[in-house]
């Protein structure tokens, strides 16, 4: 690049960055009827020298290499990660989809607990992928809701011989909508852990052994010890 050009390009993106303070100085220089042209374009020299020099060296060396220096990207506020248990806030929230993981985790809920309050779903929803973290169980959330075991399944909605036909558009939206918060990383604040739970209409041989860890309507929630 030329020096005059590079002078040039120099001045305007100092006038840029450096806002209206220096186009100010340099027009009310130029303007100025009590100067001869001599001494207008001395002061306009002046200003852009001393324009050019409060540039930084990143700056100028992209100049000098053609390139237009970027302005620093704004900060973005971080996502919120609060959860909270009401309709209103699923509502609010981007229609679910997702992964067969995704779709396993929503038929859980839809036929385990889509009659119980939001935090009861939500409490079943921790029960199963705290199985998924527990080396005992399968490590795929398909995995654990399909498990069989003792003649039986783990999730009785699979073994209750009725075809598994999501007809409550309603009830379908929501528990897609707690498996994609949860499969996203949402807090399990409700059950301590629980990898176990049953109604309040039976009483498991297991449920003695192991300790309660919550309550929530009808389910009662319990750690694997």
């Amino acid at each position: 690049m030329r020096l005059r050009q590079f002078w040039a390009l120099a001045t305007t993106v100092a006038l840029v960055q450096g806002g209206a303070a220096f186009a100010d100085v340099t027009v009310s220089h130029s303007n100025s009827p009590a100067m001869g042209l001599a001494e207008q374009v001395s002061s306009l020299m002046g200003v852009e020298h001393a324009t050019i020099r409060a540039l930084g060296q990143n700056t100028l060396s992209a100049v000098a290499q053609g390139k237009a220096p970027s302005k620093p990207a704004k900060a973005t506020a971080p996502a919120a990660t609060t959860l909270r248990y009401d309709d209103a806030y699923l509502a609010a929230l981007p229609a679910p989809s997702g992964d067969l993981e995704w779709q396993c985790l929503r038929t859980a809920l839809y036929f385990e607990a889509r009659g119980e309050s939001l935090k009861g779903q939500f409490a079943v929803a921790e029960v199963i992928l705290n199985r998924v973290d527990n080396p005992a169980y399968p490590h795929s959330v398909c995995g654990v809701v399909n498990q069989g075991g003792r003649g039986g399944c783990q999730f009785s909605f699979n073994c209750d011989g009725i075809k598994d036909v999501m007809r409550e558009k309603g009830a379908a939206d929501r528990a897609g909508r707690i498996a994609r918060l949860m499969l996203d990383g949402a807090p399990r604040a409700l059950t301590d852990g629980a990898t176990h739970f049953h109604t309040n209409a039976v009483r498991p041989r297991w449920a003695h052994r192991f300790p309660r860890t919550a309550s929530i309507g009808a389910h009662l929630f319990y750690r694997q010890p």
